[in-house]
This record gives structure tokens, sequence and C-alpha cells, in this order.
């Protein structure tokens, strides 16, 4: 049983505050019978969070920074072959960028709450300007859609994780064609039917997008069975609401880490990641020296210790 929990801690003093008086007694017994073999290391300006990383490495695709295929391997699971120029696929975001003295701040996109037929106009108002750049952009989902051509080949891409609730700015993709795009976007979309609606609602403006997910599949769609994602701190910490970050620990350690823990005591093989924003720290059972055991039986190792390390 494989356990992978994002965002378990974040270089933060709003983190580090939260984690001190924060009790995961399941968490806790987890790691003072499981071992560290191996820390996957990271900075907080890498493309691609650790988490996906890992994800990537335990499905034994390529885990190049920023070149991850997530979009081409969805199409592959989902029985839509990406062909043999797999690494032309990424996925479009619809995105609302909130334009401040500090910067370009992208809001959450999952706040859009895009309906369908909104999402579909606005694909088909967008696809004209796409495919003058050879890109061809597909609706796919209300809230994501796909995009294929040779201009996104080799193209890394920040992933939408490392942009919510930050300045654009750093993460912008090298590529003139797709800021162009964005740029041109942003002028088309100011006036659409579509957000004079939305406006109309309450609602905010979709005003730009952010490409993500791109690379090369490679040979055959992985097969190997992924490991469980705990992912309830994610939008917690990705927006820095670190009160809500603490409570859905409290609720990881109750659920997935309990879980992990009974199959633990049944003897079974068990595996936990912790990752931060740069760092991802393997821990599992097995073996161990005699005098790591009995060190263990009189410590309790921490969240709030292992931070230093994540």
């Amino acid at each position: 049983m494989q356990l992978l929990i994002p965002y378990a801690f974040v270089d933060t003093p709003g983190c580090a505050d939260a984690v001190a008086p924060l009790q995961l007694p399941h968490l806790e017994r987890l790691l003072q019978r499981l071992t560290l073999v191996h820390t996957d290391t990271g900075a907080s300006n890498d493309l691609s969070p650790p988490h996906e990383r890992v994800l990537a490495q335990a499905l034994g695709m390529a885990a190049e920074d920023g070149l991850i295929p997530w979009a081409a391997l969805e199409l592959a699971q989902t029985g839509r072959n990406p062909g043999p120029g797999s690494g032309h696929w990424a996925w479009v975001t619809p995105a609302h960028w909130q334009i401040g003295t500090g910067g370009i701040l992208m809001m959450n996109p999952a706040t859009l709450q895009l309906e369908e037929a909104e999402s579909r106009a606005l694909v088909q108002a967008m696809a004209p300007y796409f495919a003058q750049d050879g890109i061809e952009l597909l609706f796919d989902t209300p809230q994501r859609w796909l995009a294929n051509g040779e201009a996104l080949a080799n193209l890394a891409c920040a992933s939408l994780d490392r942009v919510i609730g930050t300045d654009v700015a750093p993460w912008m993709p090298a590529t003139a064609a797709v800021r162009r795009l964005q740029n041109e976007m942003q002028m088309l979309l100011y006036t659409h039917p579509v957000n004079d609606a939305r406006a109309q609602r309450g609602l905010q403006a979709v005003n730009s997008f952010w490409v993500s997910g791109n690379g090369a599949l490679g040979g055959t769609v992985p097969s190997v069975r992924p490991p469980r994602v705990a992912d309830g701190l994610r939008l917690s910490a990705l927006l820095g609401d670190w009160q809500s970050w603490a409570d859905a620990w409290r609720q990881i350690d109750r659920g997935a880490c309990q879980e992990l823990l009974t199959a633990l005591d049944r003897g079974g093989s068990v595996e936990l990641v912790l990752c931060s924003d740069k760092n991802a720290l393997h821990f599992a059972s097995g073996a161990t020296r005699w005098r790591d055991r009995l060190q263990r039986r009189f410590s309790r190792p921490t969240l709030q210790q292992l931070g230093r390390q994540l």
C-alpha cells in the first residue's frame, strides 16, 4: 500500500505556525515505524512540484521538469490515441487573472464555475487564433481544454499548482507564440458575450488561460497501479489558508494515515511519501537494524521535526 501526501508541509511562516500545535497521532506512529529510504530534492521554483515528479516516477514515466505528459496520458487512459506526436498535447485551463499593483495574480480556476455552454463558446471563439500558430484547441471539460500542435513540442510548462494564488510573471512559458496568444486572448475575451453575461451574474470573467501537462508520453501507456494520493491539503496550501490546511491534515490522519497504519499492523508492505513545495521524503516498511528499532521505541518523530527536511 502506497500513500502520497502532497503539501504535507510548505516552507512559509504561516505553515510553520499551523504545524506547531498540530496533533497527528497516526502519522507519528507511522513515522516511528517506517524508515526514510529516499529524499527527492528539488526547489520551490521548479516547474513541476515534487508530488507530480513522484507520481510520474511511480507510473514509470519520465519526470523532466515542466515536461511531464499528463495531457497525453489522460488521452491514452481514456482510450483516445494521442498518436505519434504525443509530446504535442497539453492542457489549456481557462483562467481569471487579477491585475494589481504587485503583479498579475492567478485566481483559482475552480472558482470560475464555468458551465459547459460557456466553455464551448469560449473554445469556439479562441480556436481560430490558436490555429494561426498551428495549435488545435479542443473542448474536453468545462474547466479544462486540450491543445495539440508542433508549437507545443518540448515546451516546458509550469504546473497549474505553481501559479494559483501567485504572480504569473515568473512562470510564463518561454515561447513567444504562447505569450502572444495570451495577450490576444485577453483582448478577445474582454468584450466577449460570455463574460458580459457572467458579469451580470456577478461571476469572474475568463480573461486568460494557462498551458500545462505538456510532454511526450513515449512508449506504452503505464499499467502499474498508481499510489493513493491524499490531496486534501492542496487547495488550502495554495491559497495560504493554514487553518483549513491544519483541519485537512487532521482528516487525513484519521483517514488515510490510519488505514496505512492498519495495513502495517497486519504485516503488509507500506510506503509513505510526504511532499512539500520543494522536496519529497520516501518512507517504507522493512527490516532495520536493532539499534534503530530500539531508538524509535523511545522517540516519536513529528511533522514539525520533518519540516526542516521538507
